[in-house]
């Protein structure tokens, strides 16, 4: 048994897994930049103005969910933007922030059968 051999050998594996490791990570990035992308074409743009009435989502309806029963709230007004996407609601004085995700417009049936849809 030569013990020099035997290190040169354990030093070759060493480097091979090494090896193995960094395409593992490469992969793993890639993979993960290639599904941020793909994530990144499906969010479309929200932009609410001061003024607009938006619905928003009611997220703690799950627990008693209603077969028929709207997961969006009435109609609110937007008050305040900020640059980040978050907007502050007033509903009768009272005033929260939102963030956008959870907001959508709100066209009312006037305002719908005056566009012709």
């Amino acid at each position: 048994m030569d013990l020099s051999l035997a290190a040169a050998k354990r030093l070759l594996k060493l480097n091979e897994l090494e090896e193995l490791r960094n395409d593992a990570y490469e992969s793993s990035r890639f993979y993960k930049e290639k599904t941020k992308k793909r994530h990144d074409q499906h969010i479309r743009n929200k932009s609410f103005k001061v003024g607009d009435k938006v619905l928003l989502f009611n997220s703690r309806l799950r627990l008693f969910p209603g077969k028929l029963k709207s997961k969006w709230s009435d109609p609110f007004v937007v008050s305040k933007t900020t640059p980040y996407g978050s907007f502050e609601l007033d509903a009768d004085g009272n005033k929260f922030m939102v963030n956008c995700h959870r907001l959508k417009h709100y066209f009312s049936r006037k305002k719908l059968v005056s566009l012709n849809i």
